[in-house]
C-alpha cells in the first residue's frame, strides 16, 4: 500500500481517541451554552425586582416580562448575528479555532452580568455573549458530522442536541439547592465565566476536520460561503432550513423558556426553589427529546419526524398552557412533557440540517439559518412580553398564543426535500 492510500485511509477512518475528542469538546461547549442559556431566566426576575426596588418602583411582573422580553430578543438578535459570523469564520479558518473563540466570548459577557446595575446592562451582556453562543452551536455540528462516520449521525446529533438541556438540567439542580434571590443572584451570573478555561484544551487536544481541509485544498477558487448559500444551488435549502427552526425556535424562546418565571410568580415567595425544579424537570424532559428526536429521523423519513413533532408540541402545550393554573406535580409533569417535545427538535435539526449544505459551505448554511430563525424568534420573545401586559401578567395565556407557531410547522415540512439516506454533500 503506497504512503498515499495510507494517508487517506487514515483520515477516512480516524481514531477512536481523536472521534471522541470531537464529541466531547462539541459536547461541552453546546452543554455550557445550555448552561448559560438556562442561568438567565433563573436570575432575571431577581435581577429585575432588585433593580425596580432601587429605582423605587412598585415591584410588578409586567415591568419583569417587558424586560425579559427585551433580554431574550437581545440574546436571540446576538445569536442569529453569531451564527453568521462565527459560522462565516469556521469556514474561513477552521472549525476548532472558531468554536475555541465562540465559546470564549460568550463565557467572558455572561460573567459580567455581574456587574449589571440597569435592565439594559442585562440586555447588551446578552446581545454580545449570545454572539458566542449562536457560533458554537454551528460549528460543533459541522464539526462532528464530518469526523464521525455516517451510520452514527443520528446517535451523534441527539447527543449534541441534548447537550445544551444537560446544561439547563445541571444549572436547575444548582438552583435548587443554592436560592436564587435578589440579594445572590450576581454571585449565579459567576457562573457563566466558567466555560472560558475549555478555549485552552480546545486549541490544543481537538483536531480540525479532515473534510474541512480537504474542502478548502480542492476549491478552485476563493470560498465565498455566504455568496454561495444564497446562489441559485443553494438559497431554497437556505430559506427552508431558516423557516423550519424558526418555528422550533419560536416555541422554544417564546413561551416555554418562560416556564421558571411563571412557577416563580405561582410559587410565590414561599418556595423559591419552584423555578429551579420547574427547570430541571423541563431540562431532563429536553435531554430525553433530543435523543429521541434524532432517532425518530432515523426510522421514519426526515419530514414525517418534524410533522409529529409539531403535533405533539402543539397538543402537549395546549394542555399545560390552558389546562394547569397552579404550580405543583401536576405542573411539573407537564413541564417535562413539554420539555422533552419542544426540545426533540434539536435533536432533529442537527441531523437534517448538515444534509442541506455542502462541507466549504456547511458551518456558515447551517449557522445562519438556525440563528436567522432566531430573528423571527425574538419577535416572539417580544410579543410574548407584550401579551402578558394585555393579559394582566399571564403567562399562561401569552404562552397558549405563542405555540400556535406549531401549526404552521404541520404544513412548512412538506415543502422541504427528504434528505433520508442520504450522504452529507460535499
Amino acid at each position: 500500500m503506497s504512503q498515499d492510500s495510507m494517508s487517506v485511509e487514515s483520515s477516512n477512518n480516524p481514531g477512536k481517541k481523536r472521534l471522541f475528542a470531537v464529541l466531547a469538546a462539541a459536547f461541552l461547549g453546546w452543554m455550557f451554552d445550555g448552561m448559560e442559556m438556562g442561568l438567565f431566566p433563573l436570575i432575571a426576575r431577581p435581577a429585575l425586582l432588585q433593580m425596580q426596588q432601587a429605582h423605587g418602583l412598585t415591584l410588578n411582573d409586567a415591568f419583569v416580562a417587558q424586560w425579559m422580553g427585551y433580554a431574550t430578543a437581545a440574546f436571540l438578535l446576538g445569536a442569529a448575528g453569531g451564527g453568521v459570523v462565527f459560522g462565516w469564520l469556521g469556514d474561513k479558518i477552521g472549525r476548532v479555532r472558531a468554536m475555541a473563540a465562540s465559546i470564549l466570548v460568550y463565557s467572558v459577557f455572561t460573567g459580567l452580568i455581574y456587574f449589571a446595575q440597569e435592565p439594559w446592562h442585562l440586555c447588551a451582556s446578552r446581545l454580545v455573549a449570545a454572539l458566542g453562543m449562536g457560533g458554537e452551536w454551528s460549528l460543533g455540528i459541522a464539526l462532528v458530522m464530518e469526523v464521525w462516520p455516517e451510520k452514527h449521525r443520528p446517535l451523534m446529533a441527539g447527543i449534541i442536541g441534548a447537550a445544551a438541556n444537560v446544561g439547563f438540567a445541571l444549572i436547575a439542580i444548582f438552583a435548587i439547592f443554592f436560592k436564587v434571590t435578589i440579594d445572590s443572584w450576581r454571585w449565579v451570573a459567576l457562573i457563566g465565566a466558567a466555560p472560558a478555561m475549555l478555549t485552552f484544551a480546545f486549541r490544543i487536544f481537538v483536531p480540525e476536520s479532515e473534510k474541512w481541509h480537504a474542502a478548502v485544498k480542492s476549491s478552485p477558487e476563493k470560498i465565498q460561503p455566504l455568496k454561495e448559500i444564497f446562489g441559485p444551488k443553494l438559497w431554497r435549502h437556505t430559506l427552508i432550513a431558516t423557516a423550519l427552526s424558526s418555528v422550533a425556535l419560536i416555541g422554544t424562546w417564546g413561551s416555554v423558556q418562560w416556564l421558571p418565571l411563571w412557577a416563580d410568580k405561582m410559587a410565590g415567595a414561599a418556595d423559591p426553589s419552584a423555578k429551579g425544579w420547574t427547570g430541571m424537570a423541563s431540562g431532563i424532559g429536553a435531554v430525553i427529546g433530543c435523543l429521541l428526536g434524532a432517532y425518530v429521523g432515523r426510522y421514519i423519513t426526515r419530514r414525517a419526524a418534524y410533522f409529529f413533532l409539531c403535533l405533539g408540541s402543539l397538543i402537549s402545550c395546549a394542555v399545560l398552557f390552558r389546562g394547569i393554573d397552579t404550580y405543583g406535580p401536576v405542573f411539573l409533569s407537564m413541564a417535562f412533557i413539554v420539555g422533552a417535545l419542544t426540545a426533540a427538535f434539536y435533536g432533529w435539526l442537527p441531523l437534517y440540517l448538515p444534509e442541506l449544505f455542502p462541507t466549504r459551505v456547511r458551518a456558515t448554511g447551517q449557522g445562519l439559518s438556525y440563528n436567522a430563525g432566531r430573528i423571527l424568534a425574538a419577535v416572539g420573545a417580544l410579543q410574548m412580553g407584550a401579551l402578558m401586559q394585555s393579559f394582566d401578567g399571564s403567562y399562561a395565556k401569552a404562552g397558549a398564543i405563542i405555540t400556535l407557531v406549531y401549526v404552521f410547522g404541520l404544513g412548512l415540512i412538506w415543502l422541504a426535500p427528504e434528505t433520508k439516506g442520504k450522504p452529507l454533500p460535499e
